[in-house]
C-alpha cells in the first residue's frame, strides 16, 4: 500500500511561512538601521550663512 503524498501545503503552514519571512525582513531592516547609526559620517565644519535680504526686497 502506498501513502498519499500531500502536494499542496495547508493554508496555516503557508501563512506561518509568510509571517516568518516578514518577521525576518523586519529584523534585518532594524539591524541595518542600527548599524548605519553607528557609522560616523563627516559633517561640514564651516557654517554657511546665506544672505537673503536681496531676495526679500524683490518680493
Amino acid at each position: 500500500m502506498q501513502l498519499k503524498y500531500n502536494r499542496q501545503p495547508s493554508l496555516g503552514s503557508s501563512i506561518i511561512k509568510t509571517l516568518l519571512k516578514l518577521l525576518l525582513v523586519f529584523v534585518i531592516f532594524v539591524v541595518v538601521i542600527f548599524l548605519i547609526e553607528k557609522i560616523s559620517f563627516p559633517s561640514p565644519e564651516k557654517k554657511y550663512q546665506i544672505d537673503v535680504t536681496n531676495e526679500i526686497k524683490k518680493l
